[in-house]
């Protein structure tokens, strides 16, 4: 309110306010003379008690209290509407003056509903504006919050990868080479709800070493394969390398007594590069060398190494006592793409140790960060992180959402992702949504999409892929998609409920 005048919506919140105090002092009443009457029978029936005398007037001085305070509160309101309703009563009585005098003229008239239209639609755009704003205020916390914390995660993790990179188990052995970890996950994600316990997962890129090369074999789904291990000779580098025999071109026995073994005999199983022996390998690496990482940044925590099978997973234990939970999961990028082979299993299906999945992490986050420097404000993070909120408790995951939300940001203007039209993008979220689920069909973003920006590096492989459809179990289990309408509906319910209260 910047004015003494009171709108209308105010003024109808003011007079049912007194209506209301009005009603409870009737009732009140009411229940006194109900109550009096009853006390008079009993006395009468009993006679007069002390006890009986000191309820009632002690009943009484509460009812007169109560009663007291709710008249003050209704002469309160009454003279405040009383002293604005004059103003507004002439504000507006002279409006009908002007109206009915122009609408003797027909032009005027199309005029004043025009200039009413306009003022509708700015109304609305400001309603969301402000309810923009809102929410992202609220969210401005918790994001600033996830990112101080991820960033410290991020900083943890890659000491740890320069202190055991420098160890000499890694320089005497033909181990992978440890390249720098991005984090991936929702912790990473500042538009994700914040849990109470997150788990900060952390990709580590595995390059082969010395003598031995990487080659991806395609599985029989989609979005997993083997990684096969092959010898490359090394014969010309022997003289300008360190002293190191190719394992193509140099008999069995003195490789065996001069060298360590090679890739093919340490963390593979058969000519494929074994999840769970490479977690173990570095679960011990992380074990053996807790003197030389502490010597490094890390001379501030503890770290404890905790049982996985594909990954490595580590408490990491500040000296204030605060403990935050890392999970090292491993992979191999595919060439130069940012598509990357990790050791993160299917939660739906087993996986066996050589089999390793698809991981577009990088690619998203390249292409929602590219996103937020292109729409005018930063709506499209309130969009999401508003929508991820209504998730829990549900069968949709953050993934699901953001899958969607790309797909829009490549079907609609950059220049509509705004504060003004912020209830229009979250209607466009849930339409896609409810008819992806009616098609049971959703579309991997990255497999055979032409709309790709060029700043996202993919593997020709991946862009003559055929579209993948992260709704197939859907399609083959109909209870599955009858669940699925439901909690859309609670989804639309809850999203429907936040807007309006």
């Amino acid at each position: 309110m910047v004015g003494d005048e009171l709108d209308e919506a105010t003024r109808d919140r003011m007079q049912l306010c007194s209506e209301m105090l009005i009603k409870e002092m009737a009732r009140m009443v009411q229940e006194l003379e109900q109550q009096q009457v009853e006390e008079l029978k009993s006395t009468d029936q009993n006679g007069v008690t002390w006890s009986g005398l000191l309820s009632a007037a002690l009943w009484n001085w509460t009812f007169w209290a109560t009663a007291g305070f709710l008249l003050l509160l209704i002469v309160g309101l009454c003279c405040c509407f009383s002293k604005r309703s004059p103003e507004v009563g002439s504000s507006i009585s002279s409006e009908e003056e002007e109206d009915s005098e122009e609408d003797s003229e027909e032009d005027s008239e199309e005029d004043s509903a025009e200039d009413s239209a306009e003022d509708s639609e700015e109304e609305d755009a400001a309603d969301a504006a402000d309810l923009e704003t809102y929410i992202a205020m609220r969210n401005e916390w918790s994001a600033s919050e996830l990112w101080n914390r991820s960033e410290l995660v991020d900083a943890v993790v890659e000491s740890l990868l320069v202190a055991l990179q420098r160890s000499n188990v890694l320089s005497k052995g033909f181990f992978p080479e440890l390249g720098p970890a991005i984090g991936v996950g929702s912790a990473f994600d500042c538009w994700s709800p914040q849990e109470d316990e997150p788990v900060y997962r952390m990709l580590v890129r595995l390059k082969p070493s010395r003598g031995h090369t990487f080659c991806l074999e395609p599985g029989t789904v989609a979005n997993e394969s083997r990684i096969h291990v092959e010898l490359e000779c090394t014969c010309t580098a022997q003289q300008t390398v360190r002293r190191a025999l190719c394992f193509l071109h140099n008999p069995k026995e003195p490789l065996r007594k001069k060298q360590k073994p090679s890739l093919l005999h340490t963390l593979c199983t058969g000519s494929y590069l074994d999840v769970r022996k490479t977690a173990r390998w570095f679960q011990d690496l992380v074990r053996e060398n807790k003197a030389i990482v502490r010597l490094l940044r890390l001379r501030y925590y503890l770290l404890t190494v905790l049982p996985s099978r594909r990954s490595c997973k580590v408490a990491i234990k500040h000296i204030s006592g605060r403990t935050m939970l890392v999970e090292m999961i491993f992979g191999v990028q595919l060439g130069d793409s940012d598509i990357f082979m990790s050791s993160q299993a299917r939660e739906d299906i087993f996986t066996p140790s050589t089999t390793w999945t698809l991981s577009c992490a990088r690619a998203e986050a390249k292409f929602l960060w590219l996103m937020f420097d292109q729409t005018p404000d930063d709506s499209l993070l309130s969009c999401l992180h508003l929508c991820t909120r209504m998730l829990a408790g549900t069968g949709f995951s953050s993934y699901t959402l953001k899958t969607v939300v790309m797909h829009l940001l490549t079907t609609t203007p950059l220049s509509g992702w705004c504060r003004t039209h912020f209830l229009l993008r979250l209607g466009d979220i849930m339409r896609y949504l409810c008819r992806c689920l009616e098609e049971k069909r959703l579309d991997h973003f990255f497999f055979g999409n032409e709309k790709i920006p060029k700043e996202i590096v993919l593997p020709p492989a991946l862009q003559r892929a055929k579209p993948f459809n992260l709704f197939q179990h859907l399609a083959q289990d109909p209870a599955a998609h009858e669940e699925a309408m439901r909690e859309f509906e609670e989804l639309r319910r809850r999203l429907t409920a936040q807007l309006f209260f």
